[in-house]
């Protein structure tokens, strides 16, 4: 049997990076898409694959251009491909809303014509979000829960969703879509409230801030860990029949039950130290998003492996060790 080949685009991101960790210990060859300023400054923009360079090969193409993609897809010729670049950061999407849409929406176009054109066998996974649900009017939602997006973000997400429904139904396209809620790890982006969180305990433990500013305390999140979720992308790419799946850990907390759990691993005590701020409270926050997996856990045999204390310990964990500082578990 010859050796399958994966086309991850979004390869250096959170997902991309144990995404591409997932598939090298599958014996997959991996092909990863970046922008050409990422291999002119590697060290600044291939932090988190930089332990796997040496094991896959990265492409310079953009995902604004159909003539680009089609010429990277068509090299490749991937029996697997992962769509998960994304303009994903929701507060940037209400003041780039243009540039948001067409991203997102282009995109998934362009590699989705790309695939049908050059490699109309390879089966195709698409990132979708829970913030396609947006004002959903029921809870948990599940596959089955009308989208309701409150972002452009969200708007996008669902714009690409039925693209990618309508190459599996019209063009026979092996193609899944999984709809994710919030999944971190160390490795989640700076702008991000969780990786905020974590930073700024381990900044206050080493005296470098006093103080950390947040929005809604009392916002809810069905929050899970990357690595679990990107098995859950792998898992649907193996199925004989494409389909869609929530993914989630079926269970929310509160920002500041995570602000709670990480200033205690980090040995401080939260309520001295947490101010709420008004300027960084997001109306859409009014909504819980918590998700029904049962699909994924019945058919994909899907489950999480980390609970809610396990994932903040590791974040914290390891914004500790970036500052110098070890606490003792």
């Amino acid at each position: 049997m010859s050796r399958r080949v994966a086309f991850v685009t979004g390869i250096t991101g959170q997902d991309g990076s144990y995404l591409a960790e997932l598939l090298l210990e599958k014996d997959y060859e991996v092909h990863g898409m970046v922008r050409r300023a990422a291999l002119e400054a590697p060290e600044q923009r291939l932090g988190r694959i930089r332990h796997l360079l040496n094991d896959i090969e990265l492409h310079a193409a953009s995902l604004d251009s159909f003539a680009s993609l089609f010429k990277v897809v068509n090299r490749i010729r991937p029996t697997e491909c992962y769509h998960l670049a994304a303009s994903s950061f929701v507060s940037y999407s209400f003041e780039e809303e243009f540039e948001t849409l067409h991203a997102n929406v282009g995109s998934t176009h362009y590699l989705l014509s790309a695939v049908h054109d050059c490699a109309p066998a390879c089966r195709v996974y698409f990132a979708g979000t829970s913030e396609m649900f947006g004002a959903a009017r029921e809870t948990p939602q599940h596959e089955c829960t009308a989208f309701v997006p409150r972002s452009i973000y969200g708007i996008s997400k669902v714009a690409s969703f039925d693209l990618v429904r309508n190459y599996r139904t019209r063009y026979h396209l092996h193609a899944s879509s999984g709809i994710l809620y919030n999944h971190e790890s160390p490795r989640r982006s700076p702008e991000f409230v969780t990786q905020k969180i974590v930073t700024g305990a381990a900044r206050i433990r080493a005296g470098l801030a006093s103080e950390l500013r947040l929005g809604n305390l009392e916002a809810r999140r069905d929050w899970g860990h990357a690595a679990d979720y990107v098995r859950a992308m792998w898992l649907m790419l193996q199925q004989e029949v494409p389909s869609d799946f929530v993914i989630a850990t079926g269970v929310t907390h509160t920002v500041r039950e995570f602000c709670e759990r990480a200033f205690a691993r980090a040995g401080l005590d939260a309520q001295e130290h947490i101010v709420s701020d008004n300027r960084f409270f997001r109306e859409s926050e009014e909504q819980e998003l918590r998700g029904d997996a049962s699909r994924a856990r019945q058919i994909l045999g899907w489950q999480p492996s980390y609970d809610f204390e396990a994932l903040v310990n590791e974040m914290t964990d390891a914004a500790l060790a970036a500052t110098g500082e070890v606490v003792a578990p």
